[in-house]
């Protein structure tokens, strides 16, 4: 049995929570906030989860899901990260977490830098493009017609081959955008992260739409 590590309880960590524990996964999740906050959370989510502080969550994860703001992303525990795929959900919002100039300036990616940030980790891009409430109740059967797609993107096969799986564990298609570097393509503003549910179809269309932008602060 997968144990999913969750850095992060708020819509997202949530929902892939539930998403998780009704796929037989088992749960350890923390905030920043302490575990006791999260007692009313893991009592809805049974006995398959336990809160835990974030070195906990990450330490005994065996994929770990990183779901915080993203100016606290170096916040993010590395040691025991190490060798493990790590799932970044992560997306920038320069209003929020003040301007960084190497996104700016196109020059990284959101995950880029968390990739950077865990350099003995497996990063994958997961979840950035849809809505927390979606996660548990858009998802459909594989092959079901007109099924919603989700986008992946990692430096490793590995990483990205276990979004996937997890993808259709919850009823979603999977794109493969590629290497890291690509991954710009499914950030704020661009077709594929605006557009709402996508089919696989769709999805690759916008994806091959997107275009650099440049911000000044």
């Amino acid at each position: 049995m997968t144990t999913l590590g969750i850095i992060g309880a708020g819509h997202i960590g949530s929902q892939v929570a539930r998403a998780a524990i009704a796929n037989g996964y088992e749960v350890v999740i923390a905030n920043s906030r302490g575990p006791e906050t999260l007692a009313d959370l893991v009592a809805e989510l049974g006995p398959k989860a336990r809160a835990a502080t974030a070195t906990d969550a990450a330490a005994s994860g065996d994929v770990v899901v990183v779901t915080v703001p993203f100016k606290a992303f170096d916040a993010i525990p590395v040691e025991p990260l190490a060798g493990k795929v790590v799932i970044d959900t992560n997306n920038y919002y320069w209003e929020r977490d003040g301007h960084v100039a190497e996104l700016d300036e196109g020059r990284n990616t959101v995950t880029g830098m968390l990739q950077q940030h865990l350099p003995e980790s497996r990063v994958a891009k997961g979840f950035n493009h849809i809505t927390a409430r979606d996660i548990t109740t858009d998802g459909t059967p594989a092959g079901t017609p007109g099924r919603r797609a989700l986008a992946t993107a990692s430096d490793f096969a590995d990483a990205a081959e276990f979004v996937t799986d997890l993808y259709d564990r919850f009823g979603f298609d999977t794109v493969n955008v590629g290497p890291l570097a690509e991954s710009w393509r499914v950030e704020r503003d661009q077709p594929a992260y605006s557009a709402g549910a996508q089919t696989r179809d769709e999805l690759v269309a916008n994806l091959a739409k997107a275009e650099r932008k440049v911000t000044t602060a």
